[in-house]
């Protein structure tokens, strides 16, 4: 049962995206420790997965909806 919207699922992708490329395209220095690199990739493979199946298991849990219908 589908529990997003398409605006949050815009957000999702659009967050996600960035947070899976900045590791590589971002010459930022936090991104020098393994455990922030991969982390971002993770947190951001989530967020693109979500907004791709129209389902988040934690607003199921808090009882969440974006979506009408």
């Amino acid at each position: 049962m589908a529990n997003v919207g398409t605006l949050d699922r815009v957000l999702r992708l659009v967050v996600g995206g960035a947070l899976i490329a900045a590791p590589f395209a971002a010459d930022m220095p936090i991104f020098e420790n393994d455990m922030y690199k991969y982390g971002a990739i993770a947190v951001g493979v989530i967020l693109v997965a979500t907004a791709a199946i129209k389902f988040c298991p934690i607003y199921r849990i808090l009882g969440l909806r974006t979506c009408k219908v």
